[in-house]
């Protein structure tokens, strides 16, 4: 048995997780926090095998968080799942002790297989993280999940990046000379080609990914 205590300070994504693992035999989520110290705190308490963390989190992010539990419990294996795919914000979480790195666009599929390659002692990258970073860690021990490419078409590249500098459908619409039901359409094709739960984590997306057009 697998168990498993998550920090994010999404709820909705909380709740999608563990919907999906309810009923698994394997997997035992035994704690959910929204925050990094509550993390500390809650694995302190229930030690669970497997920690799933996000980085950007309330009062402690997810780096310091796994120092900290590593430090104190060594045995206990980190997984990162965020939006960051940067190789600084990679190389942060494995410097601290984590395990695994995986993409919260990539699926509850990808994250299945990195729960279950990490709580053996393995490392799991998602295969949609910064490969030239990869390639400076990567042996025998290492597995890559495998994710279809997300491809974005030009216009909804250009409605990211005005979501990234904080615009709303109608100055999109506007800035554009479309629709904004038009927008909001683009909005919804984005959010489901993405895999991401919520309309807010569109926006948070666009600025974290810092999405290169």
């Amino acid at each position: 048995m697998i168990t498993i205590i998550i920090a994010e300070d999404h709820q909705m994504l909380i709740d999608g997780i563990q919907s999906f693992f309810m009923y698994d035999e394997d997997i035992n989520i035994i704690g959910t926090v929204n925050n990094g110290a509550d993390l500390v705190n809650l694995v302190t308490l229930k030690q669970p095998k497997l920690v799933i963390t996000d980085i950007r989190m309330p009062i402690m992010d997810g780096i310091k968080a796994t120092k900290i539990i590593k430090k104190k419990l060594p045995h206990i294996h980190v997984l990162a799942m965020t939006m960051f795919d940067q190789p600084n914000a990679i190389k942060q979480m494995i410097d601290a002790g984590a395990k695994g790195y995986i993409l919260k666009n990539s699926g509850i599929k990808m994250l299945y297989k990195a729960i279950t390659s990490v709580a053996k002692g393995e490392t799991f990258f998602d295969s949609n993280v910064a490969f030239n970073f990869m390639n400076n860690y990567i042996d025998d021990n290492i597995a890559v999940g495998k994710t279809k490419k997300i491809v974005l078409s030009k216009r909804e590249k250009e409605i990211l990046h005005l979501i990234s500098e904080g615009k709303t459908s109608k100055d999109i619409s506007e800035i554009l000379f479309i629709a904004k039901t038009t927008v909001d359409t683009h909005r919804k094709n984005m959010i489901k080609k993405l895999d991401l739960p919520a309309g807010n984590d569109l926006i948070k997306y666009a600025i974290e990914k810092k999405y290169q057009f």
